[in-house]
């Protein structure tokens, strides 16, 4: 596998040779499109305290209205970061919760729509009080090394979420990518002016890994997030994530991850 700064060069070929300023293992500046130099590290520093990494998630077919109401009350009570919920209960996520930001997922879990589309379900996602948005990477387009197309929808995304000062976390599934493809899915969103790079959406063959965020962290620096996702039920798992680089946990379990 090249190295990130060699990917990135071949992505981008027209970079200042600048040194990156955000701690990627790139090791030049990508001219981002969010230039986050002067703000604070997003690594964890406080494992103790592991709720304040969570977003309590419900994200399944079955989902119900009764469902939200209790996750959105054990997100209040548990003092988690975010609830994050599919865009048809963002309204009702947002009455319940005060303390608590309202997360949603757009273009889930295929990314299988047009940009428009995905454009339209970010909109009124954002008008309906969502602080926070998820959107799933198109994997076949980037299996088909579209990655110019790549940048753009992440972009066009990304400017929208921002007028309404809300933060982009942009989905990958590395389970079925190589580590190659991670990089550069990496290296695209946060060009883009993504503000999360996160491992999985949970519903493929497999979850977040140690080494994925690991790897992930390692190529964005540490300036914007990585949020880890999928499988995640125990303290020690969520623990070994935020050792590992995340600094923002996915979980259904989180009772269970909180009282250990």
């Amino acid at each position: 596998m090249n190295s990130s700064k060699d990917m990135a060069l071949i992505l981008f070929p027209h970079l200042n040779r600048r040194p990156c300023l955000c701690g990627g293992n790139h090791e030049i500046c990508l001219q981002c499109k969010v230039c986050r130099f002067e703000e604070p590290a997003q690594l964890p520093s406080d494992l103790e305290n592991i709720a304040q990494y969570i977003d309590h998630t419900a994200l399944k077919p079955e989902t119900s209205h009764k469902q939200i109401e209790d996750l959105c009350t054990e997100a209040e009570e548990y003092q988690v970061m975010a609830v994050c919920v599919n865009p048809i209960y963002v309204k009702l996520a947002k009455k319940l919760v005060n303390n608590v930001l309202v997360c949603s997922v757009v273009g889930f879990p295929l990314a299988a729509s047009k940009t428009d589309i995905i454009f339209e379900e970010t909109k009124m996602a954002l008008e309906d009080g969502a602080a926070e948005i998820d959107m799933v990477i198109k994997t076949n387009w980037l299996k088909d090394k579209k990655y110019k197309e790549i940048e753009e929808e992440i972009e066009i995304i990304s400017q929208l979420v921002h007028r309404y000062d809300a933060k982009l976390k942009v989905i990958f599934e590395n389970c079925i990518l190589t580590d190659e493809e991670k990089v550069i899915a990496c290296l695209l969103a946060k060009k883009a002016g993504a503000d999360f790079v996160k491992t999985s959406t949970g519903f493929n063959s497999s979850g977040a890994t140690v080494e994925d965020v690991s790897l992930m962290r390692a190529v964005v620096g540490f300036k914007i997030g990585v949020k880890a996702a999928g499988g995640i039920r125990t303290r020690e798992q969520a623990i070994n994530m935020l050792k590992a680089g995340a600094n923002r946990i996915g979980a259904s379990k989180t009772a269970e991850i909180v009282t250990g």
